[in-house]
């Protein structure tokens, strides 16, 4: 029995329409007539069944069920899209990976070193997009994911790599020597939105009496605090693999002690039932493993 399913000009014109919430606009962006996306979209909620504008003469606007498929709509075509245009370049015999990672992991630690896992593996193209937080790998698009630790990866298989622990930092500039625990007292810190204890933590467990210990700026990313901090904006506590290159070069200096338990533990996070490029996915964890 043959399903009936939307066209993909139904989609287009719907999408456009809701995004812009006039089917004037969208027509322009369609290069069509606006009687013409008024019909894709007639034809579209009779499939349905359901209307999903609310019409008040030239306006219109998405009704709840409207807004519900709108969401869905869009990131469908998204999708298509982004899989159009894999497909488009990748070359023949070669392999593939979609891999989740977050920000700072990504271009301070995992998109630097890409060059060897190439040189090793050039058959093997590493696609990378930012995930900040836990998500359900099936049926998302991506292969695995790099990322920390969390109870939220229950049930899909992971890949212990290492652990890194928290370490403060400041611009060379703002540190003058002598008694670094006082300086630590005296200078900004720049705290992680999302780890809103961590400083608190980190002076307990130095043994430092810290004043105010949760005042100064907050960023969302390390990548952030680490801007702050190379901006002479005050202390930020990172994680060391971040900073490694700018602490080599002196930029950054950190004179006071990494953090016990404060850490970051990355792992390599796959779907409990292995996929079409596990192989490719197998070859990637190998290359992890031995950096």
């Amino acid at each position: 029995m043959r399903k009936k399913l939307p066209s993909s000009a139904s989609l287009q014109a719907f999408e456009a329409a809701a995004r812009h919430g006039n089917f004037a606009r969208a027509a322009e962006e369609l290069s069509l007539t606006e009687g013409a996306i008024s019909r894709q979209i007639a034809r579209l909620e009779s499939l349905l069944n359901c209307k999903l504008f609310e019409r008040t003469g030239s306006r219109v606007r998405l009704n709840p069920n409207g807004a519900r498929y709108a969401h869905h709509v869009r990131e469908t075509l998204e999708r298509l899209e982004r899989d159009a245009q894999y497909l488009m370049g990748v070359a023949d015999g070669s392999r593939s990976l979609e891999i989740a990672s977050p920000p700072t992991f990504a271009s301070r630690w995992l998109i630097p070193r890409l060059g060897d896992f190439h040189r090793r593996y050039p058959d093997i193209m590493l696609n990378i997009a930012v995930r900040t937080e836990p998500f359900i790998l099936t049926g998302s698009g991506f292969d695995a994911a790099v990322h920390f630790e969390h109870p939220a990866w229950a049930g899909m298989r992971r890949q212990f790599l290492f652990e890194e622990r928290l370490v403060p930092v400041c611009h060379s500039a703002l540190f003058t020597g002598g008694e670094a625990l006082s300086q630590l007292n005296l200078l900004p810190r720049i705290h992680r939105r999302q780890n809103p204890d961590a400083w608190p933590r980190y002076a307990e467990e130095c043994g430092i009496a810290l004043h105010h210990p949760a005042r100064g700026v907050r960023y969302d990313l390390h990548e952030m605090a680490i801007a702050a901090a190379l901006a002479g904006q005050g202390v930020a506590l990172v994680p060391h693999v971040y900073v490694e290159k700018e602490l080599e070069n002196g930029t950054l200096v950190a004179p006071w002690p990494l953090a016990r338990s404060l850490s970051k533990r990355f792992c390599l996070v796959k779907p409990l039932e292995p996929g079409i490029n596990e192989s490719a996915l197998q070859a990637f964890e190998q290359w992890l493993l031995a950096q």
